[in-house]
């Protein structure tokens, strides 16, 4: 088994959804205002509620997200150090994970959360007309 090979594909899935999270929210926000459609699905506009909801409640609880674990996991088995290895590691890591308190990420992610539930509000989901 090549356990690097699938820590490698949690870090990239792991971004992605960073991605989600990140580029969802400005989806909304300009789908809203340009009248797109598919920024105001109710499976879109939940499943990125969810993502959000989900981090921001690991960060209040101070709970370690279980894509780090299960990536540090595999890395062990791989006999590799944390965070050590190829290129895709290694720029993925540097966007991903930044050395601060723990209260400043609570914060950033409580006030994402926020900003998520407010364009919720303001551009709320609406069901497929017929």
């Amino acid at each position: 088994m090549n356990w690097r090979l699938l820590a490698d594909a949690v870090l990239l899935l792991h971004f992605g959804i960073v991605l989600f999270v990140l580029a969802g929210l400005l989806v909304i926000v300009i789908g809203g205002l340009r009248g797109w459609r598919f920024s105001r699905s109710p499976g879109f506009r939940l499943a990125h509620l969810a993502a959000i909801g989900f981090v921001v409640a690991q960060a209040w609880l101070g709970a370690v997200c279980p894509l780090t674990t299960l990536e540090m996991w595999l890395r062990a088995q791989a006999g590799d150090g944390t965070y050590g290895g190829g290129f895709i590691e290694h720029w993925v890591h540097r966007v991903l994970f930044w050395e601060a308190p723990s209260w400043v990420f609570t914060l950033a992610y409580s006030l994402f959360g926020l900003a998520v539930l407010a364009a919720w509000w303001y551009f709320p989901p609406q069901r497929r007309r017929r």
